[in-house]
Parts: C-alpha cells; sequence; structure tokens
C-alpha cells in the first residue's frame, strides 16, 4: 500500500519535471496579470471619466472584445511562421503602447485603436501557449499548462483589487497605463528569459496543409466546437448571472463573494488535481468538466437564493478545473510540429469566444424567456460533453485520439534544461 508521503513526493517530482522556461514564462504571467487592469475597469472608465452612455461604451467594449477573440484565433499562424517568440514580443509591444497611450486619445479613435490593442494581446495569448507547447514534451504538457494557468489566475485575484486602489487614490488612466506598461515589461522579461529564435530543426512537409492535418485528428475537430459551445454558457456568470441575482434580490456582495470561491478553488486544488489525474484518458476527463458546468446552470433552475448559487459556482469551478489544462494539452499533443502555433490559436479562439458570443445571446434569451436561460444552458454544456465523450472513441492515422505518447525520462531531462524549446524555436528560421 502505497503512503501519502510517497505519492506526494512523486507529485512534486512531476512538477520539478516542467521546464525551467515554463516557470519562467509562468512567473512573468503572474505580473502580467497582476496588472492587467483594462478587462475589468474598461466598461466602468468609458462610462465614467470618458462620460459614455451605457450603448456606446458596450459598443467599444464589443469591438475590442472582437478584436482580443480574432487574436487569439488567428495569433498562431504569425508564430509557425515567424516563431512564437517574435510574435509574443511584437504583439506586446503593440499592446503595451497602445494602452500607455489611450488615455489620451480622443473617444472616437478608441474604436481603431482598442480593438488593434486587444488583437495585438490575443496573439500575445496564443504565442504564450505555443512556447508552454513547444517546451513541454507530450505526456508532460497537462501540468506545464497547469503552471501557467496557475499563476496567470494567481496574479488576477491580486490585480482587481490593486487595480480599485489605483483607481481611487489616483485615477482611472493610470490604470491604463499601468496595464500598458506591466505589459511592455513582460515583453522586456521574455526577450531575456526565452531562447532566441535561430536556426535549427527544419519544418516537415505539411502534407496538404492545416485543413489535412485537422482531418486527420477528427477528435480535435469536435472538441473545438465543444468549447465554443461551453464557454458561451461558462461566461454566463459574468454577464447574466449578476443580472439574474440582483433581480432576485441578491447584492453585489453576494455576486464578489462567488467570484472569489471561484478564483480559491482554482488556486487551491486545479495543480492538485491535474498532477493526480495526468495519466488518465484527457477526453473523459474534459468531457466529465463539461458535464460539471452544465450541471452546475441547471441548479439555479432550481431557483435563485444564495446557496443554489454558491453550489451553482462550485460545481461550474470543478468543471473548469477538470477540463481546461486538459483539454488545452490535448490541442497541443495532437498537433503537428509545423503546426503547433494554429494549433493553439484555434483552442485559444474557441476558449475566449464566449466573451464576445455569451452578452448578446444570453442576454437576448435572459429578457425575452428569462426562465429559459439555466435550462437551455444545463443543455448545451450536456451535449457538447457528451460529444467529446464519443470524440475520445475516435481513431485516426495517429492511432487512438485518447493516448499521449508519455514523456520518456530522456525528453524530460531535455525539457528540464529548455533544450526542447531551443530545438523547436529554431524551426522557424
Amino acid at each position: 500500500m502505497r503512503g501519502g508521503t510517497g505519492d506526494s513526493g512523486r507529485d512534486g517530482g512531476v512538477l520539478r519535471a516542467v521546464p525551467k522556461v515554463v516557470w519562467l514564462l509562468a512567473a512573468g504571467a503572474f505580473v502580467n496579470m497582476v496588472m492587467a487592469f483594462t478587462f475589468v475597469y474598461l466598461f466602468v472608465y468609458l462610462t465614467g471619466p470618458r462620460g459614455l452612455s451605457t450603448a456606446a461604451a458596450g459598443t467599444i467594449a464589443g469591438v475590442g472584445g472582437i478584436g482580443l477573440v480574432s487574436g487569439n484565433f488567428t495569433g498562431g499562424w504569425f508564430g509557425d511562421r515567424f516563431g512564437h517568440r517574435r510574435t509574443l514580443l511584437a504583439g506586446s509591444a503593440v499592446s503595451g503602447a497602445g494602452l500607455v497611450a489611450l488615455p489620451v486619445l480622443p473617444t472616437a479613435a478608441l474604436l481603431l485603436v482598442l480593438p488593434v490593442c486587444q488583437y495585438a494581446a490575443g496573439t500575445v495569448r496564443a504565442a504564450n501557449s505555443a512556447l508552454v507547447a513547444v517546451a513541454v514534451p507530450a505526456g508532460m504538457r497537462r501540468q506545464g499548462f497547469a503552471v501557467m494557468r496557475f499563476a496567470a489566475n494567481a496574479g488576477f485575484t491580486v490585480g482587481p483589487p490593486l487595480g480599485a486602489l489605483v483607481a481611487a487614490h489616483w485615477s482611472y488612466e493610470w490604470l491604463f497605463r499601468a496595464d500598458g506598461l506591466g505589459t511592455l515589461l513582460f515583453a522586456g522579461y521574455v526577450a531575456r528569459v526565452v531562447a532566441v529564435d535561430r536556426p535549427g530543426i527544419r519544418r516537415a512537409a505539411t502534407g496538404g496543409g492545416m485543413w489535412a492535418a485537422l482531418r486527420q485528428r477528427p477528435a480535435v475537430l469536435v472538441l473545438l466546437p465543444a468549447i465554443v459551445v461551453v464557454d458561451t454558457v461558462y461566461r454566463q456568470q459574468y454577464s447574466t448571472l449578476p443580472v439574474f441575482l440582483a433581480d432576485h434580490g441578491i447584492g453585489t456582495g453576494v455576486y464578489g463573494a462567488l467570484l472569489a470561491i471561484n478564483g480559491g478553488v482554482i488556486l487551491l486544488l486545479e495543480l492538485v488535481v491535474t498532477v493526480a489525474l495526468r495519466d488518465r484518458a484527457p477526453l473523459r476527463i474534459v468531457g466529465t468538466g463539461l458535464l460539471l458546468v452544465g450541471t452546475g446552470f441547471a441548479a439555479l433552475a432550481a431557483g435563485a437564493s444564495t446557496g443554489t448559487a454558491v453550489v451553482m459556482m462550485l460545481l461550474v469551478t470543478a468543471g473548469e478545473i477538470l477540463y481546461k489544462t486538459p483539454a488545452t494539452a490535448f490541442v497541443a499533443d495532437s498537433a503537428p510540429p509545423e503546426f503547433q502555433g494554429r494549433f493553439q490559436s484555434l483552442y485559444a479562439g474557441a476558449s475566449t469566444s464566449g466573451t464576445v458570443l455569451a452578452p448578446p445571446l444570453g442576454g437576448a434569451l435572459y429578457q425575452s424567456a428569462p426562465g429559459l436561460l439555466w435550462p437551455l444552458c444545463a443543455c448545451l454544456a450536456a451535449l457538447a460533453g457528451l460529444a467529446v465523450f464519443a470524440a475520445a472513441r475516435l481513431r485516426s492515422g495517429l492511432g487512438s485520439t485518447e493516448v499521449a505518447r508519455p514523456a520518456s525520462p530522456a525528453d524530460a531531462d531535455r525539457a528540464s534544461r529548455g533544450e526542447v524549446l531551443a530545438a523547436a524555436e529554431g524551426e522557424r528560421d
């Protein structure tokens, strides 16, 4: 019988095998997210200091959201073509400079500058994911992506309260300056800690291009639309959920506590759960997570109360812990080396599509048929989960889609010294 100490030591060794460059990227991501105020306070800034109407502020924020999702969907092409490191640096420079300048720009210019900044930020997210994917050998990527998510979530937990202090003691304009400067500092940091693109491994023949690669991987073609559906459901917690709670006499304090529960549980459990389930079939874990998200929103159909809201958030958070990291790693493990950036970009776009889709779709349905919103959310997430379970049985020319090649000791050793990243980065010159 195994003792707890042995299991703990083995799990700690698994995390220590995550390449050093991933830990360095995670440290940079943490600091960058601490200063990522734009997403949280943009609407308040536009309707407050800028004096815009709710409709005008919604238009500007919506256009910015479209830019963000577009950058996620397309940023991987730049990485595969020019190098993921170069793409991250260029995107950070554009996004950071635009945010620093944003407070002094006329309002009309925001319709152009904000989506450009957000597009650049989307390319950064896709490039960051691709850097992790090429740094970590197949079979270890869940741990690598879990480390990155832990750092980003920890930073985002600290950021909004810090932003409120900055806005209260200085001004909202300083939020955007700080966000832009943080992004520029992140670019400088990455330039120092990530290997420079250099000649190395040559690209393999594409054998028909991106679409051919996707058709050879039918499980990925099922997973991506399932993630779009679930992300649209998942992000109702940021749009229609607070309205639903307020309509039933539940104040913003409870809503804030629900978001704190989400962040706290993720920080406490996601790394632990990811390591514990690292040898389990990824798509079955993802499918279970999607079903839990659906079950969480189904709980709201039972009635509006603080208790049902807490149950909903716990179930949705459990689902998020189960599906997000394994899904990201599965797409990375499925990607041909020459398409790693574009595969990560497709997943990044799918996993942020709810930022654009959730508010208008959920809001329209809640206004016209409020009693239908939560049952429909539950059904959509359940169907997405069942589709992913079915995809787990699909096979391709690569063999079972559920099997990721375990990292060999040699791979882990090379990864820990950063050699995997240097080799993969080299294929772009």
